[in-house]
């Protein structure tokens, strides 16, 4: 028993080394613009690049939130991001469980129609968008933003969710209707719930992807009173001698939901990377 042990502990190490080099390379990148947040122009382009900050520049922070009004910019992220993932899951977890579980015509097409979205690049429709939205009259307004941000965004979900209402046992919608649950309270009440998982996990990569896109507003934005982070942030490098200090305390802080929102759903998006754990988590 002993010598298996020795065995596996030495069979372990060099896995155990790998993993813990790759979640510091991982971290590097926000441990680096922890540190750059901290640090004067000088320190950052000049005597100090890579070491740890000589004289913390808390005051950085201050600055980033009344410099370069993070506030306004976070509330417009939150807000956009906020009703775009409404929109979407509105939309495609119904249509979702239409496709996976039921018969009826043309659903072949529907499900096509919606799944290249995945081919088609935002950049190519940047042009006919921006004239639909002032057409519409919708230029600089959140509409702007939200409707695109839904469009855009319903094939990566639709694909997830889809996969996890096809690995249902189809005993558990059997047992509902004779229970005398209707479609829409099997739905609801049933199928949803155990798909929790999925929906977690498609709903973070949705908002992740919102959250960071920067096209959209900067192109069908320009008060900067409706700028999402990083339009707004973008904005103001150039227009004046930047504090780069403070432009990475912005950055720093407008990461701070991104990495919450993972901690909070991390476990549930490992769950539903197979079919098995979409299912049962």
């Amino acid at each position: 028993m002993e010598k298996k042990k020795r065995s596996m502990n030495r069979v372990n190490l060099p896995a155990t080394v790998i993993l813990v080099a790759f979640a510091l390379l991982s971290l590097y990148p926000i441990i680096y613009l922890g540190f750059y947040s901290l640090k004067t122009n000088d320190e950052i382009f000049y005597s100090n690049p890579f070491g740890l900050p000589l004289h913390p520049q808390w005051i950085n922070y201050v600055k980033a939130v009344t410099t370069f009004d993070v506030l306004t910019y976070f509330k417009n992220s939150v807000l956009t991001t906020a009703a775009s993932l409404a929109g979407i899951f509105v939309l495609v977890l119904p249509f979702s469980y239409a496709v996976a579980r039921m018969r009826w015509k043309l659903k072949g097409l529907a499900s096509m129609f919606i799944s290249i979205g995945l081919f088609i690049p935002l950049q190519v429709s940047l042009i006919p968008l921006s004239v639909l939205i002032k057409d519409l009259g919708m230029a600089d307004t959140y509409g702007a933003l939200i409707l695109p941000y839904i469009a855009f965004n319903l094939a990566f979900p639709f694909m997830i969710l889809s996969v996890s209402f096809r690995a249902l046992p189809t005993e558990l919608e059997e047992a509902a209707f004779i229970d005398g649950a209707s479609v829409y309270r099997t739905f609801l009440s049933i199928m949803v719930p155990l798909v929790k998982p999925a929906i977690s996990s498609a709903m973070l990569f949705s908002a992740l992807g919102i959250w960071n896109e920067y096209i959209l507003p900067t192109v069908l934005i320009s008060s900067n009173k409706l700028k999402t982070l990083p339009a707004g942030l973008a904005s103001f490098v150039g227009q004046h001698s930047t504090n780069w200090g403070a432009m990475g305390a912005a950055m720093m802080l407008a990461s701070i939901p991104t990495i919450i929102l993972y901690l909070c759903f991390s476990e549930k998006i490992e769950n539903s990377l197979t079919i098995g754990g979409a299912v049962k988590g």
